[in-house]
C-alpha cells in the first residue's frame, strides 16, 4: 500500500534457523532490521522451515503460554508477508492468527506481547500473495479485516500503540475506499471500520485531555508519534486483478535499499511504550476530514459518503467527549470543513429558496438548536419528543420516550411544531461564530424576517420560526453559562446575535418609513395568513387541552368552530380529520381515546382517512401505527385491528379472502415486528415459523409463500417504529422522510418585503428585543455597538409610537432608565448638607449623585437618549412614567432639577422654592406654650442639629464631575419634558399622574405604615398613631408636581381628580403623622384643585367632600395651615359664590372658617369674607340657607375675642385689650354688630313662608345672649345692648299670642343669660364690669316680662314663668348687697307688679266678696308667697290690700310650693 515503511524502527526481525543456530553454537549474528524482514521467506523452503522449527519448539514446551508470542506468530507472519504465497494459503495463515485470538493464546499476559502486536500490525499492513481467483483473494482480504478487528476490539486492543493502531486503521480504511473491489468486500470493510472507530473513539472517555494534549504538543521529529501518519489511496495497490506481468498481490512495496545508516532498533520494552491514545485518534480524524475536502479531486462522492458515515459513527460514539480535547475540536471546526459546508448551505438557500421551504426550516431549527445553550429546566413538549431528532411536523415521533404528562400551562402555545433536527451539544468558540455568521449571511435580506413569519409562523404545520429565531438571538446577546457562577466575557457571537436583532429592528423601521414592496397577487393574501396564524393558536391550545383532558378539548374546539362546522359532514368524521391532522396531540393519549368503546364510530371515521388502495398490509399497518401509539389493553388493540381489517378489506387487497384474515394478519404483523426487533427476544421467529403460524387463516386456506415472505422481509428490513420510539438513525430517517412528504404539499416559499405583518411581528417579540438591546448597551464597551444600541432604542420607540404599543415604549423607558444610574433603590428622606460652590457666578451644589453621575459616561448617554426619546413621545408612555418621575425625584434631592420644577404655588406669596431642609417653618405660627409649640419644636429639631451644619469640602474633580452632570441634565431638556407633560393626551396624562401618586404614596402612607410597624414590633407595643414621619422634601416635590399638573390641565380634571384626591385624602386623614409643610402643601393643593372643580358642575359635590376633609383637621394642624386654608376658601367662595347653596354646603364652608379663627391672619381673611356676605350690595348673599351658619360663625368670632381677652388677663398684661389695640377684639365687636344687623333680613321675601322665630330669630337672640357674658367688656355690653334692642324692638318676629314662643324667649335667651352672669367664675373675668352687665340684664328681664307677659290681653297661665322671674330677681338682689342691684331690683320689681296690676294680671284679694277668677287667685297667691321670702311686706306696700269688711272673705290659697318652684329648678 505504501511506498516507504515508517515503522521499521519499531518492529522486530525474526530469524527462522540462522538466529537459533548461531545462538546454539555461540556465534554472534547481527539482528536484522525489520525493514529487511521481507527478504526472509524468499523461498518456500525457508517458509516451511519456520513451521518446522515452531513444531519442534512446541513439542519441547509443556505450556504454550510460556512460549514467547513472537516465536509462535513468526511462521504465520512470514507466510502472510511472503509474495510467494497464494490467496488460500494466506487466508489459512490469517485464519490461524484469528484462531489464536479466539483461543486466547494472544492475551494481555502473553510473553513479549508488545513485540508480537507490532509484528502483527506490520504483517497485515504488508500482506502479499500471488493473485488467483477473485473470490479467493477477497476472502484473504476479509480475513485481514477479521484479524484486525479481533486484535483491536479484543482483550489486547488497549495494549496497542499509536503506530500499530494507525497501521491497522489505514489498512481497513484503504480497503473501504478501493472502488475496484467488490461491493460486499467494501461494505464488510466499512462495517469493520465502524467497529474499530467505535472502539478507538470510546478510548476518549478514559483519556485525560490535559495529558494527551501535552503528549501531542511535545512530539519531536524522532519520537514514535512522529510516525503516526495515515494515508488513503483510491488506486488499487492490493488487488487480485493485476496484470499478468505482476506475480503477486502487494499490500505495500518493499522499502528502498539505500536507506542511509539505518540501524536496527531493538524491541521496545513493555513498560517503555504507552498505549494508543489521542495521536492515533487525531490522525484518523484528520484523514477522514481530508477525504471530505471538496477541493481534493482524488476522492469521489462515494468515498466522501463513506467517510461521512465513519465520522457519524465517531460522533455517535463520543461526540460529546470530542469537545474536551482542543486539538480534536479545532480539527472538527477547521475552516476548510465547516465553513465551506455552511457557505454552500447559505448559497443554496439564497439561490434556491423558493423550492427549499421546509429544508430551510430544518436548517434554521438545527442551527438554533446547535447554538442554543442547554436548557436548565425541561418543559413538557406538545408532542412526543425525539432525543436526537425532532419531528418534521408537530407531534410526530421523536427519539426516546419522554415522560408524558399534562401540558405546562405556562408553555408558550405560540411555539410551533418541531422540525427534523439532530440535537447536539451547544456549539462553542469558532463553530458558534461560523454558524452565527451563516445566520447573519442568510438573514441580511430586509425581507428575511417577514418571509419567516409569512411562511412558517403563519403556516399551520410549521414551526414559529420567526419568533424562535428572534428569541434565540435575544438570548445569544447574553453570555453563555460555562458552569455554576461562571460566565464567558463578551464574545464575537454575542455581537453577531445583537447584529441580528438590530438588523430586524432596522428593517422594520425602514418599512415603517415607507420602504416596502407590494404583496404579489399570486401569493396567499396577508389577511388569510393572519387568519391562519390566529387559527393556529386556537389549534395549539386545543391540542394542549386534548393532551390533558380530551373531553374539555373537544368542547373547546367546537366552541371555536374548529370542528363540527359542516352540516353535511358527520361529527365523527369532522373530529377524526382534526385528530389525524393535528400533529401536537399526545399519540399515546390519541390511541387510547379513539379505541374506547364509546368511540367506535370515531375510530372507523379515523381509519377511513387512510388510503389503503394497492398498499400491502404491512405498509398499511405501518402507515396506521405511525399516527398513534397502540394502547396497552388487549381489548383496545382488538378494536383497532378489527376496524383496520374492516377498512382494509374494503379495498379488495390481493390474496386476502376475508376480514378475519386481515384481522389475523394485522395481529401477526404486530407480533412479528416485536419478535424481530425487540432486543429482549433471543430466539427470533423464522420465516418458517411465521408461515406455520398463519396456516389456514385465509378463510380456511393458506397464504402464498411469496406473500408471507414479502411481509416477513418487509418487517425484518424495516421495523415498524411506533410514535415515541423513533431513535437514532432510524428516527432521523423517518423524520427526513416526513419532511420530504410534506415538501410535496408545502407550496412555494413566499418572499416579499411587505409591512403588513410588521405590527404583529413586533408585538410578538418586542420584549426580548428591547431587553437584549438594553443589555448590550449596559454591558458592552465597544463604541460602535453602543452607538447601534442607541439607534435601536430610538427605532423601537419610534415603532412603539407608530404601532400604538405603549407597553413597548414603557419597556424601552424602563430599560434605559436602569442604564442611567439615576434610579436609586432607597432615596434618603433627609438631605445631607452638600457643599455649594460658585462657578462663573452660578451656585452649584456638589452632591454625591452629581459626582458619581459625572463619571458615568454610559449613564449620561442613556439619560440623554432616554429623555430625547420621551420628549415628543409622551403620549406613547404609560407605566414608564414611574421611572421618569423617580429620576426627577432623585435629581431634585441632589439639586439638579431646573428651577421651574422646584416651585410651589400658594394663595399668599405666589411662588416659592421647595426647601430641601426645614430649618424653620415657612411662616411663624402664633406663639403658644401648648401642643403646637411642642410640635413645631419636634419638627425643627432634626434640621437644626449641629451635625447637619457640617458641610464637607468639594474637590476640583468633584466640581468638574458636577459640571459634567449639569451639562448632561441640560442636554436632557427636562423643563421641555415637563411642559410637554401638560400637553399630553388624556390616557397618557392619567398614567403620569398615577405614577406620581404611586411614588408619593410610597414615600408617605406606605412608609409611615412600614416604619410604625417596625417600631411596634421592636418595642412590642402599639403607638396608636403617635409616630410621625420627619420632613421629606421628596414627598413635597411629588405632591407639588402632581397638583401642578392637575391644575394646569383643567380639561381633564374629571379623570385626574380621583387619583389626586386619593393621595390627598390619605394624607389629610392622618395629618399629625406628617410634617407641617407637607400638610400645608396638601391643603393648598386640594383648595387649588377645588377652584377648578367649581367650574365643573358634575364635580361640585367633590368640593364639599374636600371641605369636610379639611374641616376635620385637628386644631393644631388647622392652626398651622390656617392662613393657606383661609386664603383658598376666600378665593373659592369669592369667585364661585353660586356653587354654595344648601345649608349643608354653607355649613362646611363656615366650618372651615371656624377652623381658621385661632390664626390672626387667617381669621382676618375669613372675617372679611363674612363681611362681604353680610354687607349691603346689589346682590344679597344672606339667604335662609346660610343664615344659621352666619350666626354660628359670627358668634365664634365674638367667642374667640372673649377667649383672647381671658388669655391676656391670665398673662397679666398691664394694658387691657380693646377694639383699638386688638384686631381680634375689633372683629369680635364687629361680629356682634353684624349679628344684630342680620335681623334686617327677616323681612326679605326669601325668608317669608318660613318659621322666622324658630329658625332665624331665636338662634340670633341666643347668640347675642351668649355673647352678653363675653369676657371682653366691649363685646359684652354691645351684645346685651343689641339683645335688648332686638327683644324690645319692633323687628322681633315673636307672636305674643303664642305662649310657646314667649316661653322660648325667656327659657332659651334671657334666663340662661342671667344664670351665666350670676356664676362666680363669670364675675371673676371682669369684676368691675359684670355688675353693670347684671344690672342691664335684670332690666331686660323686667322689661321683657312686662312687654310679653303683663299685657292686657294675657289669658295664659304665667305663674311658672313669673315665679322664675322672681327667683332670678331674688338671686340678683342678694348676689352682693353692696351692688347696685340690691337697690335696683326692688324698683324694677315694683314696676313690674304695678304693670301686672294695671293689666289685671296680678289682683290682690278684695275686702269683700272675692270676684277674682281662679287664674288671678292662683297668681296672687304664688306671687305673695314668693315675694315675701326676699322682700317681706313689699307686696303690701306696692299693692295695699283694701280695708276688710266685717265679714271677711277667705283668700284663695296659694298654689302648692312645688308647682311654683319646679320651673325655677333648672334655671338655678
Amino acid at each position: 500500500m505504501r511506498k516507504n515503511s515508517r515503522w521499521a524502527s519499531s518492529t522486530h526481525s525474526f530469524s527462522a534457523r540462522d538466529s537459533e543456530l548461531a545462538s546454539s553454537l555461540g556465534l554472534r549474528r547481527t539482528r536484522q532490521n525489520s525493514s529487511n524482514v521481507t527478504d526472509r521467506g524468499s523461498t518456500e523452503q525457508e517458509l516451511m522451515g519456520g513451521f518446522q522449527i515452531l513444531r519442534r519448539t512446541v513439542k519441547e514446551v509443556h505450556d504454550l503460554e510460556a512460549l514467547p508470542l513472537p516465536e509462535l506468530l513468526a511462521p504465520f507472519c512470514a507466510i502472510i508477508r511472503s509474495p510467494l504465497s497464494t490467496g488460500p494459503i494466506t487466508s489459512a495463515a490469517l485464519s490461524a492468527l484469528h484462531t489464536f485470538f479466539l483461543c486466547k493464546l494472544i492475551n494481555s499476559k502473553s510473553i513479549s506481547l508488545d513485540a508480537a502486536l507490532a509484528e502483527l500490525s506490520n504483517t497485515v499492513a504488508r500482506c502479499k500473495f500471488e493473485a488467483s481467483d477473485m473470490s479467493g483473494d477477497e476472502v484473504a482480504l476479509l480475513k485481514i479485516m477479521t484479524v484486525i478487528q479481533a486484535c483491536m476490539c479484543g482483550s489486547v486492543g488497549h495494549t496497542l500503540g499509536d503506530v500499530e493502531v494507525c497501521e491497522m486503521l489505514e489498512t481497513v480504511l484503504t480497503t473501504c475506499c478501493q472502488m475496484r473491489l467488490s461491493e460486499i468486500l467494501r461494505r464488510s470493510a466499512e462495517q469493520t471500520m465502524h467497529a474499530l472507530v467505535r472502539t478507538v473513539f470510546s478510548r476518549l472517555d478514559q483519556l485525560d485531555p490535559l495529558k494527551e494534549e501535552e503528549k501531542v504538543a511535545s512530539n519531536t521529529p524522532n519520537s514514535e508519534e512522529t510516525d503516526v501518519k495515515m494515508s488513503v489511496s483510491t488506486e488499487l495497490h492490493t488487488s487480485p486483478q493485476q496484470e499478468e506481468s505482476d506475480s503477486s498481490t502487494e499490500v505495500e512495496e518493499p522499502p528502498k535499499e539505500d536507506v542511509p545508516d539505518k540501524q536496527p532498533v531493538p524491541p521496545t520494552p513493555r513498560d517503555a511504550r504507552s498505549e494508543y491514545g489521542l495521536p492515533s485518534i487525531l490522525e484518523l480524524l484528520r484523514v477522514l476530514i481530508n477525504i471530505l475536502d471538496p477541493g481534493d479531486q482524488a476522492h469521489t462522492d462515494s468515498t466522501r459518503l463513506t467517510a461521512l458515515r465513519i465520522l457519524n459513527v465517531a460522533f455517535e460514539a463520543s461526540g460529546s467527549r470530542i469537545c474536551s480535547f482542543p486539538s480534536l475540536a479545532t480539527l472538527v471546526v477547521d475552516h476548510g470543513f465547516l465553513q465551506t459546508t455552511l457557505r454552500t448551505i447559505s448559497t443554496m438557500f439564497e439561490t434556491m429558496r423558493p423550492r427549499l421551504k421546509l429544508q430551510q426550516e430544518l436548517f434554521l431549527a438545527f442551527t438554533i438548536d446547535r447554538l442554543a445553550p442547554p436548557p436548565t429546566v425541561q418543559k413538557p413538549q406538545f408532542g412526543l419528543g425525539l432525543k436526537g431528532v425532532a419531528s418534521p411536523r408537530p407531534g410526530t415521533p421523536t427519539v426516546t420516550t419522554p415522560k408524558l404528562g399534562p401540558v405546562n400551562p405556562d408553555l408558550d402555545l405560540e411555539k410551533g411544531p418541531s422540525t427534523p433536527r439532530l440535537q447536539v451539544a451547544p456549539a462553542r468558540g469558532d463553530t458558534r461564530e461560523l454558524l452565527l455568521e451563516t445566520l447573519s449571511l442568510i438573514s441580511r435580506q430586509p425581507s428575511f424576517m417577514v418571509d419567516l413569519y409569512s411562511n412558517y409562523d403563519s403556516d399551520m404545520n410549521c414551526e414559529n420560526m420567526f419568533e424562535r429565531l428572534i428569541d434565540f438571538a435575544a438570548r445569544g446577546v447574553y453570555p453563555l453559562q460555562s458552569g455554576p457562577g461562571q460566565e464567558y466575557g463578551p464574545q464575537n457571537s454575542q455581537y453577531l446575535c445583537l447584529d441580528l436583532i438590530l438588523a430586524f429592528v432596522n428593517h422594520v423601521a425602514a418599512r415603517a418609513e415607507g420602504f416596502v414592496d407590494s404583496w404579489p397577487e399570486h401569493y396567499t393574501p396577508p389577511s388569510g395568513l393572519m387568519q391562519t396564524k390566529s387559527q393556529k393558536q386556537l389549534v395549539l391550545t386545543g391540542a394542549a387541552r386534548f393532551n390533558t383532558k380530551p373531553k374539555s378539548a373537544i368542547a373547546y374546539l367546537e366552541e371555536n368552530k374548529l370542528i363540527y362546522n359542516d352540516p353535511n359532514e358527520s361529527r365523527e368524521h369532522s373530529l377524526a380529520v382534526f385528530l389525524k391532522s393535528s400533529t401536537r396531540l399526545d399519540k399515546r393519549l390519541l390511541g387510547d381515546f379513539i379505541s374506547k368503546p364509546d368511540n367506535i364510530e370515531l375510530l372507523k371515521a379515523y381509519m377511513k382517512l387512510f388510503d389503503f388502495k394497492n398498499v400491502t398490509v404491512a405498509d398499511a399497518m405501518r402507515d396506521m401505527l405511525e399516527t398513534f401509539r397502540l394502547p396497552g389493553e388487549s381489548q383496545q388493540i382488538s378494536r383497532i385491528t378489527e376496524t383496520f381489517a374492516e377498512i382494509y378489506i374494503a379495498t379488495e387487497p390481493a390474496e386476502v379472502k376475508s376480514q378475519d384474515a386481515v384481522y389475523v394478519l394485522a395481529y401477526s404483523i404486530i407480533m412479528l415486528n416485536t419478535d424481530l426487533h425487540n432486543p429482549q427476544v433471543r430466539k427470533r421467529m423464522t420465516i418458517d415459523d411465521y408461515k406455520r403460524n398463519l396456516r389456514g387463516v385465509n378463510d380456511g386456506s393458506d397464504f402464498s409463500s411469496e406473500y408471507l415472505q414479502d411481509i416477513y422481509d418487509t418487517i425484518r428490513k424495516r421495523e415498524i417504529v411506533m410514535p415515541e420510539e423513533h431513535t437514532g438513525q432510524l428516527g432521523f430517517e423517518y423524520a427526513w422522510k416526513e419532511l420530504l412528504t410534506r415538501s410535496k404539499h408545502a407550496g412555494e416559499f413566499m418572499t416579499c418585503n411587505t409591512s403588513q405583518f410588521d405590527k404583529e411581528m413586533f408585538r410578538a417579540v418586542w420584549r426580548p428585543v428591547v431587553s437584549a438591546i438594553a443589555y448590550a448597551f449596559i454591558t458592552f464597551d465597544d463604541d460602535y455597538v453602543i452607538e447601534r444600541a442607541i439607534a435601536g432604542f430610538r427605532q423601537c420607540a419610534t415603532l412603539a409610537r407608530h404601532f400604538q404599543l405603549p407597553d413597548v415604549f414603557d419597556y424601552v423607558v424602563v430599560s434605559l432608565s436602569q442604564a442611567t444610574a439615576l434610579l436609586s433603590d432607597s432615596l434618603p428622606s433627609q438631605v445631607p448638607n452638600y457643599p455649594v460652590v460658585e462657578v462663573e457666578g452660578q451656585s452649584i451644589t456638589v452632591s454625591s449623585l452629581s459626582v458619581k453621575f459625572g463619571t458615568n459616561f454610559k449613564g449620561q448617554l442613556a439619560a440623554v437618549v432616554l429623555f430625547n426619546i420621551v420628549n415628543g413621545n409622551g403620549n406613547s408612555l404609560r407605566e414608564g412614567w414611574t421611572q421618569i418621575f423617580e429620576m426627577f425625584e432623585n435629581l431634585f434631592l441632589h439639586s439638579l432639577l431646573p428651577t421651574r420644577m422646584l416651585q410651589m404655588e400658594d394663595f399668599l406669596g405666589g411662588v416659592s422654592i421647595i426647601p430641601l431642609r426645614r430649618s424653620q417653618p415657612l411662616r411663624q405660627p402664633q406663639r403658644s406654650d401648648g401642643l403646637l409649640s411642642a410640635l413645631s419644636s419636634y419638627l425643627m429639631t432634626p434640621y437644626s442639629s449641629s451635625a447637619d451644619a457640617l458641610v464637607p469640602d468639594a474637590t476640583e474633580s468633584d466640581v468638574e464631575n458636577t459640571l459634567c452632570t449639569i451639562d448632561c441634565i441640560t442636554s436632557c431638556r427636562l423643563d421641555e419634558l415637563y411642559k410637554q407633560i401638560l400637553q399630553l393626551d388624556l390616557e397618557a396624562l392619567v398614567s403620569a399622574v398615577r405614577a406620581l401618586e404611586a411614588l408619593a404614596h410610597e414615600r408617605t402612607v406606605a412608609r409611615l405604615k412600614q416604619e410604625s410597624d417596625d417600631i411596634n414590633s421592636n418595642l412590642d407595643t402599639t403607638l396608636e398613631g403617635n409616630y410621625s414621619l420627619p420632613y421629606d422634601p421628596a414627598s413635597v416635590f411629588l405632591l407639588e408636581t402632581m397638583v401642578s399638573i392637575a391644575c394646569q390641565t383643567p380639561q381633564y380634571i374629571e379623570e385626574i381628580w380621583p387619583v389626586v384626591f386619593e393621595h390627598l385624602s390619605a394624607l389629610l386623614t392622618s395629618p399629625t403623622q406628617y410634617s407641617i409643610l407637607l400638610m400645608e402643601r396638601a391643603v393648598v393643593g386640594l383648595l387649588r384643585i377645588c377652584l377648578i372643580l367649581a367650574t365643573k358642575p358634575s364635580l361640585r359635590d367633590q368640593i364639599y367632600i374636600s371641605f369636610d376633609l379639611l374641616a376635620r383637621l385637628p386644631p393644631t394642624v388647622a392652626s398651622s395651615v390656617a392662613e393657606q386654608l383661609a386664603a383658598g376658601l376666600v378665593l373659592i367662595v369669592t369667585k364661585h359664590r353660586g356653587i354654595i347653596s344648601s345649608p349643608t354646603e354653607w355649613g362646611l364652608a363656615f366650618a372651615l372658617m371656624r377652623a381658621t379663627l385661632s390664626h390672626p391672619e387667617a381669621s382676618r381673611q375669613s372675617f372679611e369674607l363674612v363681611q362681604s356676605l353680610v354687607a349691603d350690595g346689589p346682590t344679597q348673599f344672606v339667604t335662609p340657607d346660610n343664615f344659621g351658619g352666619l350666626i354660628a360663625v359670627l358668634d365664634e368670632y365674638a367667642t374667640v375675642a372673649g377667649d383672647t381677652t381671658e388669655s391676656q388677663q391670665q398673662g397679666r398684661r398691664t394694658q387691657p385689650l380693646n377694639s383699638s389695640n386688638s384686631p381680634v377684639i375689633e372683629r369680635g365687636l364687629k361680629a356682634i354688630d353684624m349679628l344684630s344687623d342680620l335681623k334686617r333680613f327677616w323681612s326679605n321675601p326669601t325668608f317669608e313662608g318660613r318659621p322666622t322665630w324658630k329658625i332665624y330669630a331665636l338662634p340670633l337672640l341666643s347668640s347675642l345672649a351668649r355673647q352678653s357674658s363675653n369676657t371682653s367688656r366691649e363685646i359684652r355690653h354691645s351684645a346685651i345692648l343689641h339683645l335688648q334692642r332686638t327683644v324690645l324692638g319692633p323687628h322681633l318676629k315673636l307672636d305674643a299670642q303664642d305662649q310657646g314662643q314667649v316661653d322660648e324667649l325667656f327659657n332659651r335667651v334671657i334666663f340662661p343669660l342671667l344664670d351665666e352672669l350670676l356664676k362666680p367664675q363669670v364675675l371673676m373675668r371682669d369684676p368691675m364690669g359684670i355688675p353693670e352687665t347684671r344690672l342691664r340684664a335684670s332690666a331686660l328681664l323686667c322689661k321683657a316680662f312686662m312687654q310679653f307677659e303683663a299685657r292686657d290681653e294675657q289669658m295664659a297661665d304665667i305663674r311658672v314663668l313669673w315665679i322664675q322671674v322672681l327667683d332670678l330677681l331674688d338671686r340678683l338682689m342678694h348676689v352682693d348687697r353692696r351692688d347696685q342691684l340690691y337697690e335696683a331690683v326692688p324698683e324694677s320689681l315694683k314696676n313690674v307688679i304695678l304693670v301686672m296690676s294695671a293689666t289685671g294680671s296680678l289682683v290682690p284679694p278684695p275686702a269683700g266678696d272675692d270676684t277674682r277668677d281662679e287664674r288671678q287667685k292662683a297668681l296672687w297667691g304664688a306671687t305673695h308667697e314668693r315675694v315675701e321670702r326676699f322682700l317681706p311686706g313689699f307686696l303690701e306696700e306696692v299693692l295695699p290690700s283694701p280695708v276688710p269688711e266685717p265679714e271677711s272673705t277667705p283668700t284663695t290659697p296659694a298654689p302648692p310650693q312645688p308647682e311654683a318652684q319646679t320651673p325655677n329648678t333648672p334655671a338655678a
